[in-house]
């Protein structure tokens, strides 16, 4: 089988060439460079290339740094400043794994294999003929929600050889394999970002527009903000206000004021309701023929637990969750992505909206 595999320079991608090594492939390793390092002036993707080429000497496989910096300003990257200058929450990384990763790659370098490898904590699953996007065994380390705008073609031609492991067996076998990644930590970055400082990032771009932070329930003036984009629905540190916690419940993008209200269980941060724009199916519609409400559960954060809920078809593209419990911090702009009831095919994505 002819298999590239996209590595990081972190210890995921690592074990999933030792891991394709011990099934008798040799993957051609691809970097994919962005360029978000060089501009703010931070070295991390020399070190990682460098990390990327130690991993190829030792597998003695091919290796090769791709650029897809315009594309991804122009895709990843304007998308990320337009819902922040707007007052909605965006997701970076999905946009990043739909149209980078498994979108541009696929089309220039992906194309010439039969299959495309990835450090990703997820597994497909075939149904009846059809190949769905399904969650990984390790709850915590699950990644299908930053997977879940891909198309039918392209989870067929992904393989996640880590979407059965554990995070643990992976650095075990990374120490016991010798990688010389094994002990390095983590990425905490964003996918658009890596190391950088998200707050600078967007001053960068945006500059400040100072607004009133108001209390809700009084419309008291509580302080000054110094951007609407700073600050996300549910956020509660951040805001310098005291006699807190106070959290962000609302946001007016046309008199750039920022809501808030007191209280560590504040039922003015909960909703039951969910309501989805532009909804899409990564493989097919599973409802066709269903009778609504259907039982299904969803994320609308990154989070190793499933909510329960219902959901109803509004019409053109359009859905409605019905959750079972209440919901901290409905960020429209964000994506809610909807699973099956027992948590495992991922259907798709939606995103939030007022």
């Amino acid at each position: 089988m002819n298999v590239a595999a996209l590595i990081s320079g972190g210890v995921d991608s690592a074990v999933v060439v030792h891991k394709l090594k011990e099934e008798g492939i040799d993957p051609a390793l691809f970097y994919i460079r962005i360029g978000m390092d060089n501009e703010i002036g931070d070295c991390s993707a020399e070190e990682d290339i460098e990390m990327c080429k130690a991993i190829a000497r030792k597998y003695r496989l091919p290796f090769e740094v791709v650029s897809l910096h315009d594309e991804y300003w122009e895709n990843v990257m304007e998308y990320a400043l337009r819902t922040v200058k707007a007052g909605l929450t965006p997701n970076p990384d999905m946009m990043c794994n739909k149209m980078i990763k498994f979108g541009f790659f696929e089309e220039r370098w992906g194309k010439d294999f039969d299959r495309t490898a990835t450090g990703h904590y997820a597994t497909t699953t075939n149904v009846d003929g059809h190949i769905f996007l399904s969650t990984a065994a390790d709850p915590v380390k699950d990644q299908t929600d930053f997977l879940a705008q891909i198309d039918a073609l392209q989870v067929s031609k992904l393989m996640f050889p880590l979407g059965n492991m554990y995070k643990e067996e992976v650095r075990r076998i990374a120490r016991e394999a010798r990688l010389p990644n094994a002990k390095r930590r983590d990425s905490q970055g964003i996918c658009f970002l890596g190391n950088i400082d998200y707050n600078d990032f967007i001053r960068r771009h945006l500059g400040e527009h100072p607004g009133p932070i108001v209390e809700l329930e009084t419309g008291k003036v509580l302080g000054r903000h110094r951007g609407i984009w700073f600050h996300t629905i549910g956020q509660r540190k951040g805001l310098g206000l005291s006699g807190g916690p106070w959290y962000v419940v609302k946001k007016d993008i046309d008199t750039h004021t920022i809501f808030v209200s007191n209280g560590y269980d504040t039922d003015k941060q909960y909703g039951y309701i969910l309501h989805l724009a532009d909804f899409h199916f990564i493989t097919l519609d599973p409802w066709k023929g269903e009778k609504f409400p259907v039982d299904i559960t969803f994320k609308n954060r990154h989070t190793p637990e499933f909510i329960s809920g219902k959901i109803f078809n509004a019409g053109g593209g359009q859905y409605t969750i019905e959750s079972s419990v209440p919901i901290q911090g409905i960020a429209p702009g964000q994506f809610a992505v909807v699973y099956d009831k027992d948590s495992r095919l991922c259907y798709g994505s939606g995103v939030i909206t007022l």
